[in-house]
């Protein structure tokens, strides 16, 4: 980090909830090395402004305008999903509108406030393991603020029984209120897990920030997918953090949408600790009037005979801004190496504009590693093409738009995911308002 801001973080002046002393330890070596938050001074940010989400007043707490009941989470739930869930409002957690049941026979999944009580020593063993891979100020801030989030436990050769949703749901409360949101996954030995992090406003234009970090821990022959699904507030800030470490031959697929939010910043930081595992990151963001949505890939093949794959794209309208930062880095050790990167971006209107930086660093010498970026607009010939067959000019441009999308969708396993996701990519685009897909 080569600058950071001269005044302190002002979020640190509010205390986290009381906890066991090993989890204040962890939040004071936090505070101890956190001293600001990037400008665009900062080669990592150069391209996001984050000033207008540090001149926000926030407080950790505030009184809600409004009661989210079962009837508000239904609604904002993926539908006909069968997953359990785990439901924040406002970064507190509501057992009441929570359900965890039947999970798998050994499988913990709880709050991380439990787990510091009931499984600490399993905390304690992985909690910063996978993050520590990314030295970011905000990944800190998060480590400082420390207390709500989730605990998924999977022993050795189980699955769990159905997908796990955490759902955090932001209201229209009486100051900015900033969650931290911290989420620990420890997936044993050929065992299996999915996870959706989901991220919802129940009201139009309410600011608020989620700084969320998840730590994914895949050990040996597991089986992993995790989905970050963000529809937040177009007023909203959104700084999250998928920190992975995988095993030996383990199997991981992080999926990421990004549709709503004022500044977004999507961290997805893997490394591949064991031979023969295979990673991919999928991911789609769509943003429209001022929205900004920058992803930041950092993949680090630290074992040999590893694959990954990183597809991104990118759909931008009116005065929207994209960022695509993938860096792929193969270690010394790291022969045999398999890694793919691509980032297309679709640009609807002139004032859009989309910043691709593929990097790699690459120190073996036996590798296959491929990178690049594109950014262009609708093909017009094929727009001709499809009006020729009958169709509207908006119709036909809509078709293209969804089609260039869709294949990102394809490569999710949750069918409910793809239908919900397809859905809210339609009504974000003005020409492909009213059409009709079938996923």
């Amino acid at each position: 980090m080569t600058s950071v801001m001269d005044q302190p973080v002002g979020i640190l002046t509010h205390e986290p909830a009381p906890a066991p002393a090993w989890v204040q330890a962890f939040r004071t070596r936090a505070r101890d090395g956190l001293s600001g938050l990037p400008t665009v001074r900062d080669e990592a940010w150069r391209f996001t402004n984050i000033a207008p989400l540090v001149g926000t007043n926030f407080v950790t707490e505030s009184a809600s305008q409004r009661q989210v009941t079962p009837g508000d989470v239904a609604e904002l739930r993926v539908p006909e999903l069968d997953a359990a869930v785990l439901v924040f409002v406002d970064g507190q957690y509501n057992p009441g509108l929570s359900d965890t049941r039947n999970l798998g026979a050994g499988v913990v999944c709880t709050t991380m406030e439990a787990a510091f009580e009931r499984h600490a020593q399993l905390v304690q063993a992985h909690l910063g393991a996978a993050s520590a891979e990314h030295d970011d100020p905000f990944t800190r801030l998060n480590d400082a603020m420390l207390s709500a989030g989730v605990f998924l436990y999977v022993p050795d050769g189980v699955a769990t029984a159905r997908p796990i949703e955490i759902l955090s749901i932001a209201t229209r409360t009486a100051e900015p209120v900033a969650a931290h949101p911290r989420n620990l996954i420890v997936v044993g030995k050929g065992a299996g897990a999915t996870v959706l992090e989901h991220y919802v406003a129940l009201d139009h234009g309410v600011v608020y920030l989620n700084n969320a970090v998840t730590e994914l821990i895949a050990g040996d022959g597991s089986r992993v997918e995790h989905y970050l699904l963000e529809r937040e507030s177009e007023q909203a800030f959104n700084i999250s953090t998928l920190a992975i470490r995988q095993g030996a031959e383990a199997v991981v697929h992080s999926h990421t949408v990004l549709l709503g939010g004022a500044i977004v910043r999507n961290n997805v930081v893997p490394v591949l600790a064991g031979e023969r595992g295979h990673c991919l990151i999928n991911g789609l963001y769509v943003g429209h009037g001022d929205q900004h949505l920058d992803n930041a890939m950092r993949v680090r093949h630290a074992a040999a005979q590893c694959e990954s794959r990183q597809y991104y794209k990118g759909i931008m309208n009116d005065r929207s801004r994209g960022v695509f930062t993938g860096r792929i880095i193969v270690d010394k050790g790291a022969q045999k190496t398999d890694a793919i990167q691509t980032n297309r971006n679709m640009l609807l209107s002139d004032e859009a504009r989309v910043n691709a930086r593929p990097q790699l660093e690459i120190f073996a010498d036996d590798v296959r590693c491929t990178h690049g970026a594109t950014t262009g607009r609708v093909d017009d010939e094929a727009v001709f093409y499809f009006m020729s067959r009958g169709l509207s000019e908006p119709v036909a441009r809509a078709m293209l738009v969804y089609a260039f999308a869709a294949e990102g969708f394809d490569r999710m396993e949750l069918v409910p995911v793809r239908r919900l996701l397809a859905q809210e990519m339609i009504d974000k685009l003005p020409m492909a308002r009213g059409l009709s897909i079938e996923v």
